[in-house]
């Protein structure tokens, strides 16, 4: 979205004729009549679209309406792949927009219908169009919302090196655990190799239990009962790495958020408003 509102810049210099930046208009910008609908009108193409490539990997539906389901889909494939070419048509800068994230997403939702002609599983990565759908933030005003997934993203760059060593400390565990019910149970419970003790370390670890293996041993079985104690103590901690982190990036936007009339400093990431003199404040994101 960021890179759509970059593109829009300058749409009116000089050498645009009035057909492109009436097409730019009402495909990139959400905020004309002609933008609103062309984005409402593409979502329903999309969820439609999904929702056909959904049903055509249920065989009772795929051998009855298979004719049908394909025509659909490369309808949709047609007009997308015109929408993409729009695109590209319209924008000052067409290959900041194939490299973007929505072009991309754009490219995505139509090459897999023309490489299933050497390729056929390919046409299951369509369902990539649905991230189309996150266009959504832009009709409803909800980009200001973004920022909050930048608090969480930044809170979970600042504590991917502590989740780091915690995820090799498990992986070590399950590694140990693994080797020794190998060696106590042995092929007739089920512990064929140690990869096989591994992977019932991990589902008893994680307290998923599936259930295809487990020890029939008295030592095994206690071995079993220590593993999954420690599951539950486990599974909370890289929930309170996080949630530190993330304290401590929001103590640092409110510490940063200061009145610009007043100075005061500690504002909440949502107030408008100085707490002390009532003066507005910058948006959330941007500095004062």
């Amino acid at each position: 979205m960021e890179t759509e509102r970059r593109l829009s810049d300058g749409r009116n210099e000089a050498g645009d004729t009035p057909l492109k930046r009436r097409l730019f208009e009402i495909i990139f910008l959400s905020d004309t009549p002609g933008g609103r609908a062309f984005d409402v009108c593409l979502i329903v193409a999309i969820l439609v679209s999904v929702g056909a490539i959904m049903l055509d990997s249920v065989e009772s539906v795929n051998r009855q309406y298979a004719h049908v389901l394909d025509a659909v889909e490369w309808g949709f494939t047609l007009l997308f792949s015109a929408e993409y070419a729009a695109r590209l048509w319209c924008v000052r800068r067409p290959a900041t927009y194939a490299r973007s994230f929505f072009g991309i997403v754009d490219l995505l939702s139509v090459a897999p219908t023309y490489l299933a002609f050497f390729f056929p599983a390919t046409t299951n990565v369509l369902v990539v169009r649905i991230l189309r759908i996150l266009r959504l933030f832009r009709i409803l005003k909800l980009a200001r919302y973004v920022g909050e997934a930048d608090t969480l993203l930044t809170a979970l760059r600042q504590s991917r090196r502590k989740i780091t060593v915690f995820l090799y400390a498990v992986f070590t565990i399950v590694v140990i655990f693994g080797a020794l019910m190998y060696l106590i149970e042995g092929e007739d419970a089920g512990f064929t190799s140690i990869p096989r003790g591994v992977y019932w370390a991990i589902v008893t670890l994680t307290t998923v239990g599936y259930g295809d293996i487990a020890p029939q041993t008295p030592v095994g079985q206690g071995l079993s009962s220590i593993i999954m104690v420690m599951g539950y103590g486990i599974i909370a901690v890289p929930t309170g790495i996080y949630a530190t982190e993330l304290r401590e990036v929001l103590s640092t936007q409110r510490a940063r958020r200061a009145c610009p009339e007043c100075g005061i400093s500690g504002h909440e990431a949502d107030a408008r408003f100085c707490r002390r003199c009532g003066g507005a404040l910058a948006r959330h994101g941007t500095t004062s």
